[in-house]
């Protein structure tokens, strides 16, 4: 025991389950929430609102859960916050409160609210930042690179543009003086992200090319390649819209759309060289697909892409793109459901276990 006493009774049974509980379990928050996002966008109110309405619960339940966890098993806890490849797994947290307070915002038009997890969101930002980068840094023990690094890292940038695109949504939506400070501070994460964006993917590509890889490094997070350059380019996007808001952004506003459409070519050249991964691992090497929570971590782009792409084609006027959306939402839904479905496995089968074993003490 390394916490407050535990349960007990039948309740006791489940605790195992807690104790392993994934930090970056509230990326089931981030796709159900960027999935209703783009229907919302493309002009799907009844699927947006569905999915506004699980997402709510979804983030109450997870919350929950962390702080038991918290309570129950701190170690477990802040081990997690110190591991190289699990830490920005919590990071999670931060993008998942950005989405869900840009449902609100979009969905309810509640801007107290889209505040309230905003600001919530930048002080997670904030704490996580610099508390997993410092533990890095100055810990005596520490991997080799080609076991210290994957695609999760790049939960940091989706974190930090999570802030952006939430921060533009919201300047839009309020009054002078915090119109233009509000448009400032967006500005100034949307490129510290892309800033970040470069360290880390130079890392994690040197490391694909220069070390042995095995079908069980691949993990899923590595599609959030694709999706932190896809809320970048959403970032960027948001950001061209509110250039007659801010005039500082007028001057930028050339910057802003080559670095929009950057960052969008980027997470597309990643789509295809992430699918012939995914058949090389799966078909080629035949890792078994089975559930496992970071594959909310793959779902999460797919919704991104669309939800980028449409409002890029929107600010600049690529609407040959339109149909490009379209594809990415149906592929993002039905990835959805397939996770889902395995969740649901995954947690029936999580039961049936806890039944059977026998009652602690």
């Amino acid at each position: 025991m390394n916490g407050l006493k535990r349960p007990q009774g039948r309740l006791a049974r489940l605790v195992p389950g807690l104790e392993h509980l994934s930090p970056a379990y509230f990326a089931l928050v981030m796709s159900t929430g960027i999935l209703s996002v783009a229907a919302f966008r493309l002009g799907l109110p009844a699927v947006a609102h569905a999915l506004f309405a699980l997402n709510v619960s979804f983030y109450v339940v997870l919350w929950a859960l962390f702080v038991m966890r918290l309570l129950w098993f701190p170690r477990a806890m802040m081990a997690d916050l110190a591991d190289h490849l699990r830490g920005c797994g919590f990071f999670t947290v931060v993008v998942a409160t950005n989405v869900l307070g840009s449902q609100v915002l979009l969905l309810t038009g509640n801007v107290i609210v889209a505040l309230a997890l905003w600001g919530l969101a930048i002080l997670s930002w904030t704490g996580l930042t610099y508390a997993i980068f410092t533990i890095l840094t100055v810990k005596r023990s520490k991997p080799p690179l080609e076991r210290g690094i994957n695609g999760g890292w790049l939960l940091a940038v989706v974190a930090t543009q999570s802030v952006a695109v939430l921060g533009a949504l919201l300047a839009a939506h309020v009054g002078q003086p915090w119109k233009l400070e509000m448009n400032f501070f967006a500005l100034s994460m949307w490129l510290w992200g892309g800033m970040l964006y470069i360290w880390m993917m130079s890392l994690i590509f040197y490391r694909y090319v220069f070390f042995s890889f095995e079908p069980g490094d691949l993990s899923p997070p590595y599609w959030i390649n694709m999706g932190a350059m896809a809320i970048s380019a959403l970032a960027g996007a948001l950001l061209i819209v509110n250039v007659a808001q801010a005039p500082f952004l007028q001057s930028l506003q050339p910057f802003i759309k080559g670095f929009t459409v950057f960052y969008w070519a980027t997470g597309t050249w990643w789509i295809p060289m992430l699918l012939v991964l995914a058949l090389w691992r799966h078909v080629y090497r035949r890792f078994p697909l089975r559930y496992d929570p970071l594959y909310w971590g793959a779902v999460f782009p797919l919704g991104m892409y669309a939800a980028a792409t449409h409002a890029m084609f929107a600010a600049l006027g690529f609407a040959f793109l339109g149909w490009l959306p379209w594809v990415f939402l149906a592929l993002g839904l039905g990835a959805w459901l397939g996770a889902f479905a395995g969740m649901l496995r995954a947690a029936w089968q999580a039961l049936a276990d806890a039944a059977h074993r026998p009652l602690p003490g």
